[in-house]
């Protein structure tokens, strides 16, 4: 037998609410009827009871803590943004420049012009950069509400790092399974198709880190590669190129070919190239090469033998003897400042960068990887106040 319960809102109209599941559906016709007729808003009505009748989908424990990390995550994130507008509108403001339109370029060229003491280096300066470029990105839920692991590799830990090996695998079984079938269909490869990784490298631990989202070993980074290393070895990596180039990065050294000067001629008629401020720690100079020579160098009017140290000689002609241009350019040097071992490394900075314009680009790629196209900006520590010299200290004793 149904219990019936009176009570009222605001005092104005008297409703009856049933107990019993049967009077559910007359209670919430009656409830919307006397609402909508007396424009009393939803809000006042005391449901309660109701709501805690109804079956609500129950949280895990683990998704209550990955939601409390993702709110204390994001709001970080916005304190962080927040600072970095503030900051990027006064260095605008210091600049005489729009906060609204000065860019990620313009913070990074202001900074080079507040903070010219020395601090040639680029990785030595202060960094103002947003903050979805210097903290790691954080991971997705990797579960539902009821604490099942979306992902079939969860419980491995790294579940990312495991997926991508797992398809590596998965592309090796492919090809060799391709090769089995050419092979019993007596055809022939394509000779035109082939695999083009000439020009880019592998992903380093620490890049592969960030596009995983998960910290690995070095013994797995190891496994990492030799996976790869071993996909790529088959006779139809071809097939599997773009999920190869995915973990592969490109070489800098295209970025060079904008930027090389075009030669210029002399009464002569030989073609020559002149690099300004060549730069080693206190020296400066200038380098100018001309082609087609015989090999001759001259340092402020002298030979090779104005360096007397033979490790400074090796430092100028070693970019010559890398490119194989030893016997086919002449070399125009004026320095000043500095010691040997700076002058030598202006001299042999000057002669890599003039070079560019006689190499082509497969020299040009190979010159970058080597470290000639690349200013070496370190300079003498200076010494600190209270210790003799820049990290000598005074010796500890305990007694």
């Amino acid at each position: 037998m149904s219990h019936f319960i009176k009570f009222g809102i605001k005092q104005t109209l008297p409703l009856w609410r049933c107990t019993s599941n049967s009077g559910k559906n007359t209670f919430v016709q009656n409830v919307c009827k006397y609402s909508s007729a007396t424009n009393v808003p939803h809000n006042d009505l005391n449901l309660t009871d109701w709501e805690t009748l109804s079956k609500k989908k129950k949280i895990s424990k683990a998704m209550k803590a990955y939601l409390e990390r993702a709110k204390e995550h994001d709001e970080f994130m916005k304190k962080q943004e927040f600072e970095y507008s503030i900051g990027k509108r006064h260095v605008a403001n210091m600049m005489g420049e729009d906060p609204e339109t000065f860019t990620q370029k313009d913070v990074d060229r202001a900074i080079e012009y507040l903070f010219p003491s020395g601090i040639y280096d680029p990785a030595a300066r202060p960094l103002m950069k947003p903050p979805q470029e210097i903290f790691p990105a954080r991971k997705a839920a990797e579960f539902d509400e009821a604490g099942r692991p979306h992902h079939f590799l969860f419980y491995t830990g790294k579940p990312n790092f495991f997926k991508l090996l797992h398809d590596a695998a998965e592309n090796i079984k492919q090809l060799q399974n391709f090769e089995d079938k050419v092979i019993r269909k007596k055809a022939t490869p394509d000779p035109n198709a082939s695999l083009d990784i000439g020009n880019s490298v592998w992903f380093t631990k620490d890049h592969l880190e960030q596009v995983l989202v998960e910290q690995i070993t070095d013994l797995e980074y190891d496994n990492f590669k030799l996976v790869m290393e071993r996909l790529i070895s088959l006779p139809y990596s071809y097939r599997c190129q773009d999920f190869i180039n995915k973990y592969r990065k490109q070489l800098a050294a295209q970025r060079f070919a904008l930027e090389i000067p075009k030669p210029g001629y002399d009464s002569d008629g030989r073609a020559f190239v002149t690099t300004y401020e060549c730069l080693r720690k206190k020296a400066r100079g200038d380098v100018t090469i001309r082609s087609p020579g015989t090999g001759k160098i001259t340092i402020n009017g002298s030979d090779i033998t104005y360096f007397e140290d033979v490790q400074c000689r090796e430092q100028v002609i070693f970019p010559l003897i890398f490119t194989g241009m030893q016997d086919r350019v002449d070399v125009e040097c004026n320095i000043e400042g500095g010691g040997p071992s700076g002058q030598s490394g202006a001299i042999r900075w000057g002669i890599a960068w003039g070079l560019r314009s006689f190499v082509d680009k497969t020299m040009l790629e190979a010159m970058q990887v080597a470290g000639l196209l690349t200013r070496d900006h370190r300079r003498r520590e200076r010494k600190k106040p209270g210790q003799p010299g820049a990290r000598k200290k005074p010796t500890w004793k305990k007694r």
